[in-house]
């Protein structure tokens, strides 16, 4: 059991760290819900105008995809923090491999202009 202790201490102690500051603000928090300008709709200082549901143009879509990319990118290129002796051949290979497809999206993208604005 010695052996888990530091683990077990882990999980006493991430949930309290992050649990404690979410209800830290309660106790000292006023009741602001019951004054109705809280409650209204605020967007920069001015009054809402219009439909919160109409529609835009679709050249906004790729934008947020081409942020998306990097977060797979960083998860899988974690194995790159292990000291190159210790990674095995298929290992390497394997993150080769990873970069080769990483690649050939990028030239991709490159190619079509997602990355361009109007």
């Amino acid at each position: 059991m010695s052996e888990f202790s530091p683990i077990c201490i882990y999980l006493v102690i991430s949930p309290l760290v992050s649990l404690i500051p979410l209800g830290v603000p309660f106790p000292f928090a006023s009741n602001s819900s019951t004054y109705p300008e809280k409650l209204s709709a605020h967007e920069c200082g001015s009054d809402p105008s219009g439909d919160a549901r109409s529609r835009f143009d679709i050249r906004f879509y790729p934008v947020p995809i081409l942020f998306i990319i990097p977060d797979p990118e960083v998860t899988f290129s974690s194995p790159w923090a292990v000291p190159p002796n210790k990674i095995d051949p298929f290992g390497s290979w394997s993150m080769m491999a990873f970069l080769l497809i990483l690649t050939i999206g990028s030239l991709y993208e490159w190619k079509r202009g997602a990355s361009d604005r109007e």
